[in-house]
């Protein structure tokens, strides 16, 4: 993207910023750059913004350390607003909620849950809950954790063999879980799953 390009005259050499989180689409937070904000952005991989109260740079979370990494940028048709796809690295609202518009609920698009539940498997094996399942899942080791994928695999090929909807729904959430806790298990996350399957089918 070139910088120039941007119709920068059209509020006083600032652009509004909306971030939005990569994996799972959420809209993280608005802001505004000018020419320094943006270049300071590209140049660190870190969103950062010019603060109209404080009329300075800031860069998001160098206090909390809550920072957005930044994955792409991209401007709109008129070339006055841009759309920043990052990854955050914790809750990006000062209040404390991982977006600045979750107030009294999750805006969250359906599909993005698989991101939730990743992150709440991340946290579990961060923290080891005594009284969590995907603690004692993955205490028990790798072997047992791939034995639990086989076994939902069979019982979801089974259920659609039956022809029972319901069931097939059940267990092919069971299966999506385990998987998922596979995948961490090994430290791989969603987003190399579906680099995969976007390098498949031309994404």
């Amino acid at each position: 993207m070139n910088i120039d390009q941007l119709a920068w005259e059209k509020m006083g050499q600032l652009i509004p910023a909306i971030v939005q989180d990569s994996l799972d689409g959420r809209v993280l937070m608005q802001g505004f750059m000018n020419k320094p904000a943006l270049e300071a952005t590209i140049e660190m991989g870190k969103v950062t913004f010019w603060s109209r109260s404080r009329e300075q740079l800031w860069t998001k979370g160098e206090t909390s350390g809550h920072t957005l990494k930044l994955v792409d940028i991209n401007m709109d048709c008129d070339r006055d607003c841009l759309l920043v796809r990052a990854r955050p690295q914790g809750p990006t609202c000062h209040l404390g909620t991982n977006t600045c518009f979750d107030g009294e609920g999750k805006v969250l698009p359906e599909l993005a849950f698989l991101a939730e539940l990743e992150r709440v498997i991340v946290t579990r094996d961060v923290n080891r809950p005594a009284d969590s399942y995907t603690t004692r899942l993955l205490e028990s080791g790798i072997k047992r954790i791939a034995q639990k994928v086989g076994e939902e695999g069979v019982e979801t090929a089974l259920a659609a063999v039956a022809g029972d909807d319901e069931e097939l729904l059940n267990e092919s959430a069971d299966l999506v879980y385990h998987l998922l806790v596979l995948l961490r298990s090994r430290k791989l996350d969603l987003g190399s799953l579906l680099a995969v399957l976007q390098a498949r089918h031309g994404g």
